[in-house]
């Protein structure tokens, strides 16, 4: 008995793995016409992962398999809000993938795989449990992008996608080793303790962390590693775009806080450096190509470059606020990818995919709801004020800016304006030009109140940021021990 309640804060995670099995034989025993039975599995098994969180959570830090797992408020803030973002993919993702003939047992339980690898990166405290919940996350993705194979569009990103992250897997691996064979372990706070201590082998940590470094860079999508991202977000099929350009973000953050600034922090002044190259490239790569573009899931990858940039100013910055900036960063470029990407599924009926810029043409004629949903969502990718977007880039501006990177931020501020003319020119398209098409938009109760919440609440914590920036202050604070 002793021994379970050592397990406390895994809780969630044993109770997702088993879920995961019983969804898998359910769909097995059931009829395809009641897949709606393994969909209700799935949002209880989320809501169920959510609650055993809450209820496990302990105020201090907890660790539990000799160190490779930790438990602290960072992480069950980060879970709480994987859960939300892969709950509420679903609910847009029903549709699309019903018509599409998609939604099967294999979507449901391979989103719920990806869950568990986020699950586990997001509390890894060993170099081992990172590696292994981020290639359970990766597998899953891989195989969701492929779920389509009739599709030789899906197909080919699937292998891309495969190739391009077997190759960043093979970095991460190679600096891990590298960093175990400097310090003598693969613990995250054991590495701290040696480098700070000056015990560690110098030439070995900095081969290393470039290693580290270039990893972490293709599974972000920064520049130069990010020339999958483009070509997966369009090839497979909207539904998967949306998951892995959404709570994949929250755990890709909580991997750079554990390596970069738990492990790595004494070596700040080398990968300061090479963040702040990546974020600028990212920056100026992202804002300037999405520009070219015709297909808004084209568009959308280049933006989360850009994105992933800015993401990567706030790290740099080596502060308590660029830190907290950084997870709110985060927190609100997902949830501004789940309205996005939300929009273009529901928009898009059988036989159509609503991708291209001009399918929203006129979108205020036939549904001004839904336009002014995505006004607010580009308003806010765009950081137009007084929508959440601009406060997360204003904090993450602000931050890198104490931190004395006058520089970057100038560069920030110049790509910024660059990028806002694609995001406007959506806004223009859905008020000012006329429809390709008067077919009325049909909508599932269930998406039309999502896409509203979703897009009041861009406004609402743009005008009320405080609230959840204290909770990601708090949660980096205690996690990483910050003054």
């Amino acid at each position: 008995m002793s021994y379970i309640s050592t397990l406390f804060p895994a809780y969630a995670e044993i109770f997702l793995l088993c879920m995961i099995g019983v969804i898998m034989i359910a769909d097995l025993m059931l009829p395809s016409q009641t897949r709606t039975v393994t969909y209700l599995l799935t949002q209880v098994t989320l809501l169920g992962c959510s609650l055993i969180t809450v209820a496990t959570h302990t105020n201090g830090v907890a660790h539990l398999f000799t160190g490779m797992f930790v438990d602290d408020l960072m992480s069950d803030v980060l879970k709480l809000l994987t859960y939300l973002s892969v709950s509420m993919m679903l609910v847009y993702s029903r549709s699309y993938l019903i018509v599409r003939g998609l939604f099967t047992g294999e979507f449901l339980s391979l989103t719920l795989t990806s869950t568990l690898g986020m699950m586990v990166m997001i509390s890894a405290s060993n170099f081992v449990t990172l590696y292994i919940g981020l290639e359970v996350l990766a597998l899953s993705l891989y195989a969701l992008v492929a779920l389509q194979r009739d599709s030789s569009v899906a197909t080919e990103s699937a292998m891309k996608y495969f190739i391009l992250g077997a190759m960043a897997s093979g970095f991460l691996l190679y600096g891990m080793s590298m960093i175990y064979g400097g310090t003598g372990s693969l613990d995250v706070q054991v590495i701290s303790q040696v480098i700070a201590n000056g015990q560690g082998n110098d030439m070995l940590l900095v081969f290393g962390l470039a290693f580290l470094v270039a990893g972490l860079a293709f599974k972000l999508g920064a520049v130069p590693f990010h020339m999958w991202v483009p070509d997966v977000y369009h090839g497979a099929p909207t539904a998967m775009t949306l998951f892995i350009g959404s709570a994949p973000k929250l755990a890709a953050f909580a991997f750079v806080m554990r390596i970069l600034v738990e492990s790595l922090q004494p070596l700040m002044i080398h990968w300061a450096g090479m963040l702040a190259v990546l974020a600028v490239l990212s920056m100026g790569v992202g804002n300037i190509t999405a520009i070219a573009q015709t297909n808004i899931k084209r568009m959308f990858a280049y933006s989360t470059i850009a994105h992933m940039g800015f993401l990567l100013l706030g790290v740099l910055s080596g502060s308590l606020d660029g830190y907290s900036s950084a997870m709110f960063y985060a927190v609100i470029y997902v949830l501004m990818t789940l309205g996005g990407f939300g929009m273009i599924m529901l928009l898009s009926r059988e036989g159509f995919e609503a991708d291209n810029l001009n399918d929203f043409k006129g979108l205020n004629q036939r549904s001004p709801w839904l336009a002014f949903m995505m006004l607010l969502l580009m308003f806010s990718m765009a950081g137009v004020p007084p929508t959440v977007g601009f406060y997360a880039k204003f904090s993450v501006l602000n931050a890198a800016l104490q931190a004395g990177h006058l520089s970057l931020v100038i560069a920030a501020v110049i790509f910024s304006l660059i990028g806002a003319f694609y995001y406007l020119r959506i806004v223009k398209l859905m008020y000012f030009d006329a429809p390709e098409s008067h077919e009325k938009v049909y909508m599932q109760p269930d998406s039309t109140l999502l896409i509203s919440i979703n897009g009041l609440a861009v406004l609402m914590l743009g005008i009320m940021p405080n609230t959840l920036m204290a909770i990601c202050a708090a949660s980096v604070q205690q996690s990483l021990l910050l003054p």
